[in-house]
């Protein structure tokens, strides 16, 4: 079973996925984070969400990435349902790699270790530990493997972060706030990152963030307001 998952994790066809958002909405007690929000992504498409504070665009993100479950209206990936999905962590693992304003990298791991936990469900030791140093050299950190998050800078951890969340090969990748704490300088190394690795495999992505940079990089820029996707 192991030996079997490992190939399809290896085998997994190159390219982006399909999203389709419909009517979705979501409300937190009586706070309405997304209001009747539709919004379609073509494969392969690198699409910037920005907006006000507050205005839903991490919480779209999340139902986007099954993290949340909308109350209303439908998000189908490559033609599928998300919203109905009895397991939406075999969806993640399988589908979405994900990138977040803090790291969360788990502090008493290396660099490598950290970029192995995803894979720890789908293929063995070894494997693993090559699939880590791979994607530690594509971010530029091959030197950093055996490090710990303490003994790296802001935008290593966060190359780190990237390298982790391309860990399964994800057709889709979702990015909240990926440059929100870093100085200028890393930012742009991160942007440069994720555009090469969007260019190098085709995948789709969704980034949230305020930076403009990101909108400039990006092949579409979508606005939130008041929970609403505008246009």
């Amino acid at each position: 079973m192991l030996e079997a998952e490992a190939h399809a994790v290896q085998e997994r066809a190159a390219g982006g996925a399909e999203v389709v958002v419909e009517g979705v909405s979501k409300q937190f007690g009586r706070v309405v984070a997304v209001r009747e929000a539709s919004l379609r992504i073509e494969s392969g498409e690198f699409v910037a969400l920005n907006g006000p504070s507050g205005c839903g665009k991490s919480t779209l993100l999340n139902m986007i990435g099954s993290l949340q479950r909308p109350d209303a209206g439908t998000i189908r990936v490559d033609g599928e349902d998300i919203t109905k999905l009895g397991s939406p962590a075999a969806y993640r693992r399988a589908t979405v790699g994900f990138v977040f304003q803090l790291h969360h990298l788990l502090p008493i791991l290396t660099a490598g270790g950290n970029v192995e936990l995803p894979l720890i469900p789908t293929i063995g030791r070894r494997e693993r530990r090559e699939r880590a140093v791979e994607l530690l050299g594509e971010v530029g950190l091959a030197e950093r493997v055996d490090h710990l998050p303490s003994q790296l800078s802001g935008g290593e951890r966060q190359r780190v972060a990237v390298a982790r969340a391309l860990a399964n090969r994800p057709r889709l990748l979702l990015a909240d706030e990926p440059t929100g704490a870093l100085d200028s300088k890393s930012s742009q190394r991160v942007l440069d990152l994720l555009a090469s690795i969007r260019e190098r495999y085709g995948m789709t992505m969704l980034v949230v963030s305020y930076d403009p940079e990101v909108g400039r990089n990006a092949d579409r820029v979508v606005r939130m307001a008041d929970g609403r996707v505008l246009g």
